[in-house]
């Protein structure tokens, strides 16, 4: 049988939303409508379904990603028969989930146990999606539309699974309870009811909108809040606009992740704001002063001190980026860097040339404790 994940043509890493684009273009591809008489194309069909119907549940991905193909078969239960059981369902757990929770009961995460009891619906699954954005606006924050498709309840059957006007029965096998015995060897445990799927109850009419799922693929436009400080990173969770649960099961959660694009002027760690300003020689000499601008449209002037020599950071606190959910700002560092002209006048040279003459060494101490060492270090 083949890895379902190499069907899908998708790594083991793969996620929600991209294992989804996977098994649309693959069921595509491969559609009966779309290959007429085409048996090939029709077992690749079916192939793709099976995969994608085991890896787009969290639990059982995680039972095949561990056991393989066994996970649903008989070979996990070690033999034996079932009580209740009939021929014309499958005769494994539906995923590793559930044998923990026959055996150990809810404490592993379900509503099973060896009391008996309805199967827990399940919700549905969270989604990811990433959001880029400007530094300005993970300053300001901004409040942003994004659309995307998922899984909603069906409008027909509002999630019921089943055809306006009739209602779902309970199961005959289970009697409702969504769970079965079986005996393995020397016990006697339970597991979902082959029949019903662990639901307790069977849509005989099922809406043909949604074919008995009670959820459909829609697009959707969601308002995102941004708010001001995010940074790369930062997740902002939308409850209940996930994927929808099946047959009226809560849905999941929606998750933004937010990536801050990089910046012409800043660099950013934190809330702290870095860049590197140029100054000439002769600022950097005689002091001066330059403006930087601020994210929020004001100026910063930041004075440049006498002598100041390339490397030296200077700070401006309060000119940094917003705290998260927070007060305040943090800072802004400015790092300087002497620029050496390299297009002199005549007249430029000259007044150089003047005052290197007038030059004593106490004017640049480090340039003369640097020779003065290097002098005693050979003897000169």
């Amino acid at each position: 049988m083949a890895d379902y994940y190499q069907t899908l043509s998708v790594t083991r890493d793969v996620e929600a939303g991209a294992l989804k684009s996977a098994y649309r273009k693959a069921a595509m591809k491969w559609h009966p409508d779309r290959n007429p008489g085409d048996a090939e194309a029709e077992a690749k069909f079916k192939a793709v379904g099976e995969a994608y119907e085991v890896l787009k549940d969290p639990q059982k991905r995680a039972a095949y990603d561990r056991f393989g193909h066994e996970a649903f078969t008989q070979g996990m239960n070690n033999g034996g028969g079932g009580f209740g059981a009939r021929g014309d369902g499958p005769e494994g757990f539906g995923d590793i989930g559930d044998i923990f929770e026959t055996i150990f009961g809810s404490a592993f995460g379900g509503g099973g146990g060896m009391g008996g009891g309805r199967q827990r619906q399940r919700r549905g699954a969270d989604l990811r999606y990433d959001m880029e954005v400007s530094l300005e606006e993970a300053f300001h924050g901004k409040t942003t539309e994004i659309e995307i498709e998922v899984s909603q309840e069906c409008d027909t059957c509002d999630g019921s699974g089943a055809t306006p006007g009739t209602s779902e029965r309970s199961c005959n096998m289970c009697r409702g309870a969504g769970t079965v015995r079986a005996k393995q060897g020397l016990f006697v445990v339970e597991r979902p009811c082959p029949s019903c799927g662990g639901q307790g109850s069977i849509i005989e009419d099922p809406c043909g909108v949604c074919r008995g799922e009670g959820r459909l693929d829609q697009a959707q436009t969601l308002e995102v809040e941004i708010p001001p400080g995010v940074d790369t990173g930062t997740r902002i969770r939308l409850a209940g606009k996930g994927e929808a649960g099946q047959r009226g099961a809560p849905p999941g959660d929606l998750y933004i992740f937010i990536h801050v694009k990089q910046h012409t002027l800043f660099e950013r760690e934190g809330t702290t704001l870095a860049t590197r300003v140029p100054v000439t020689f002769t600022t950097a000499a005689l002091g001066g002063s330059v403006d930087i601008p601020d994210l929020d449209g004001s100026t910063n002037s930041i004075d440049i001190p006498t002598g100041i020599q390339s490397g030296k950071q200077l700070r401006v606190r309060g000119a940094g980026m917003p705290v998260l959910q927070g007060r305040g700002r943090g800072d802004l560092v400015v790092e300087i860097k002497v620029e050496t002209p390299t297009r002199l006048s005549r007249k430029q040279k000259d007044l150089l040339e003047e005052f290197r003459e007038t030059e004593t060494g106490d004017e640049c101490p480090e340039s003369r404790s640097f020779f003065s060492k290097l002098k005693e270090a050979f003897g000169g």
